[in-house]
């Protein structure tokens, strides 16, 4: 198998692995801010076990580790807003949000690495846009607001990426999840008190109930560590647009669990799964049309 297909491969299953995130996120009964502490703490602790920390301090350069530390800074903002956007509103419509991580990824990467815009990016980022008006104009009120904060956590998501591409060529993943991931409960645990004083009381921090102590677990081991992971090396082989394009099959899986674990399909109108067919179709369109230019520029 090609490095690239290999790349694909992994890649969506780690699509399929965060896509039962949201699923966890809506059965754990804790606020989103303290299943966000836990999943980092316990994917954090696992990676323990797994690489030599002493020396990923001694030979890693002071500067990457600031960087890595900053980006496990939105890593951990991603993830509140993201839960936050599933318990304001409900799976679907937070993975439908998060759908237009494709459309910040193809104008932010290009300036970030001063790279040309391509077109065909441009264009499939677009297409997502009637499909998200679909969605809005059915959306209550009450859904309305998780659906922007879903928007939110896409704009974070797509920044980590285009960001993990600088990191991922000389580091090893392991190494990259630990730092994020451990600098992501660092940050959380410091804004805890501030969480506590605009919330007027501290959260539930103990689960109450030993099946969210199981759900946190399978979240940060599985959906985590080992989804993480695998993310990070396709990065390898492929864009952060290709990476985050993909990504928006996070709904599909997300959704049909949706439907078939929390009855989801109940509260959702037609013209939703109408809006989402034209979101994931763009997910669709990518590959065959960056293989199809390719081939062309070969040609020519």
């Amino acid at each position: 198998m090609k490095p690239v297909q290999r790349a694909y491969l992994e890649l969506h299953l780690a699509v399929f692995l965060f896509g039962l995130t949201a699923i966890f996120g809506d059965l754990i009964q804790l606020s989103a801010f303290m299943i966000v502490w836990w999943r980092v703490l316990f994917t954090s602790i696992s990676l323990v076990f797994l690489i030599r920390v002493r020396h990923l301090f001694r030979t890693l350069p002071r500067k990457t580790i600031l960087q890595l530390m900053g980006i496990g800074v939105i890593v951990g903002l991603h993830w509140v807003t993201f839960y936050g956007a599933v318990k304001m509103s409900n799976v679907s419509m937070c993975l439908i949000g998060l759908s237009t991580t494709s459309v910040f990824t193809a104008f932010l990467e290009p300036w970030i690495f001063r790279e040309k815009i391509k077109w065909y990016e441009v264009f499939l980022s677009l297409l997502i846009v009637p499909g998200m008006i679909l969605v809005v104009n059915i959306t209550d009120l009450a859904l309305l607001d998780g659906l922007l904060m879903a928007v939110l956590s896409a704009l974070l998501i797509a920044l980590f990426a285009i960001l993990n591409r600088k990191m991922v060529s000389n580091i090893n993943e392991l190494d990259i999840t630990f730092l994020e991931l451990g600098s992501a409960w660092i940050f959380l645990t410091l804004l805890l008190p501030a969480y506590a004083l605009i919330n007027g009381g501290w959260p539930e921090i103990i689960p109450s109930r030993w099946l969210d102590f199981l759900y946190l677990v399978i979240l940060a081991l599985l959906c985590t560590t080992f989804a993480y992971v695998l993310a990070l090396r396709a990065l390898r082989f492929i864009s952060a647009f290709a990476s985050n394009l993909t990504m928006n099959m996070e709904p599909v899986y997300g959704i049909i669990l949706a439907w078939i674990l929390l009855k989801e399909n109940q509260e959702l109108d037609p013209n939703f799964y109408y809006g989402a067919v034209i979101i994931l179709s763009a997910v669709f369109c990518y590959p065959f049309l960056r293989k199809m230019l390719a081939n062309r520029a070969s040609k020519a």
